[in-house]
């Protein structure tokens, strides 16, 4: 076999392969941002229930969670809107009784910018809770 004949094979073996390892490597950025993303939802959901299980009144506590919720954002995660259920009925509860606030934080993430057709946008969401004080005054 003459070597001749091979000319070019190592041309045609990176262009094949090339698109291949250039996908590949966007597909794991992509799981490495959704990971992250999972990861700093939990934390701001966890760090929104806890402010406002903090806080003293109903209002108080939906204005202080929805502040640390948007920091949260704001330093750790660019998503395109995000959202904040808070579940508040451990107010009504009575001194000495054990009572918990719910956070539920939800983030639209886009994938739009890795330039690959057909990856989805997110919807990442987590739900945390964080008690109240048992002998805390409510109101």
């Amino acid at each position: 076999m003459n070597p001749r004949d091979e000319r070019g094979s190592a041309a045609i073996e990176a262009a094949v392969a090339g698109p291949a390892v250039v996908l590949l490597i966007l597909l794991v950025v992509f799981g490495g941002r959704v990971a992250l993303a999972h990861q700093a939802v939990q934390g701001i959901a966890a760090d929104t229930a806890r402010a406002a299980s903090l806080a003293r009144t109903h209002t108080q506590a939906g204005t202080d969670a929805g502040k640390v919720m948007q920091a949260g954002f704001d330093q750790q995660l660019p998503c395109t809107s995000h959202t904040l259920d808070l579940d508040l009925t451990g107010f009504d509860k009575p001194p000495g009784t054990p009572a918990s606030i719910t956070a539920t934080v939800t983030c639209h993430l886009t994938s739009a910018d890795l330039g690959l057709p057909g990856l989805p946008d997110l919807r990442i969401s987590s739900t945390m809770t964080s008690p109240i004080d048992t002998w805390r005054e409510r109101r």
